[in-house]
């Protein structure tokens, strides 16, 4: 009975320890192989795999999937004119190089994404800082993006590269007081109705010219 039951408790035993050796991959993660805090291997590829048991190894995980990151402070920028307004944007990020994210962040994907987001947050302050509120409200926000992107861009890949690819930048809202966007409209109803006067003198100076030229040719 004690023979028995010494085998039952080393099968256990033995598939305990098995079992803190194999580990499984999906399609969607990077697992990231550790040992005594270095790390020994990145595995990109699905499917199961072997390590040492803890504690001479361990394994975590990291998302490998397209990742959205969320604007989530709300505070005022200056435009160029000292003109308040509120930006809700978005990133598509995700993790390229799992390495060197751990070096910079650890395991935790919350830390990468919050300084990320400061990142850009600071990137979209430089690029409100230098225009109006008038070429916020007119189309040339693909400029500012693309701006931001790529401010992001180098800072990501400075001398101690982040391991973060970013994807795609986008403004979702610009928020202005009812003061601003009213004094903005009016300034570009007035340039538009300067531009359409322009244009009715011009065509009623070139009617006249055309009309005086038929006179003349009649009196010949």
């Amino acid at each position: 009975m004690n023979r028995i039951g010494f085998i039952a408790g080393a099968v256990l035993l033995a598939l305990a320890l098995l079992s803190s050796m194999l580990f499984v991959v999906d399609q969607r993660q990077f697992g990231v192989v550790y040992s005594l805090g270095q790390i020994k291997e990145v595995i990109s590829e699905p499917g199961l795999n072997f390590k040492l048991p803890p504690p001479f190894q361990n394994v975590a995980y990291l998302d490998k999937r397209l990742l959205t990151l969320d604007s989530a402070d709300t505070s005022p920028v200056l435009t160029a004119e000292k003109q308040p307004v509120v930006i809700d944007w978005f990133v598509r990020w995700r993790i390229s190089d799992p390495q060197a994210y751990i070096r910079n962040f650890g395991s935790e994907e919350g830390t990468g994404a919050s300084r990320l987001s400061g990142v850009v947050r600071n990137a979209f302050n430089q690029e409100i800082n230098k225009r109006t509120v008038r070429e916020l409200l007119a189309t040339k926000r693909e400029a500012l993006m693309a701006g931001v992107k790529t401010e992001v861009i180098e800072q990501l890949g400075g001398n101690r590269p982040w391991g973060i690819e970013v994807v795609d930048v986008r403004i979702t809202r610009v928020d202005y007081t009812e003061a601003i966007t009213e004094s903005v409209y009016r300034r570009m109803e007035a340039e538009r109705k300067r531009v359409a006067n322009e244009l009715r003198s011009t065509g009623a100076a070139e009617g006249e010219k055309i009309r005086a030229d038929a006179e003349r040719q009649r009196e010949k």
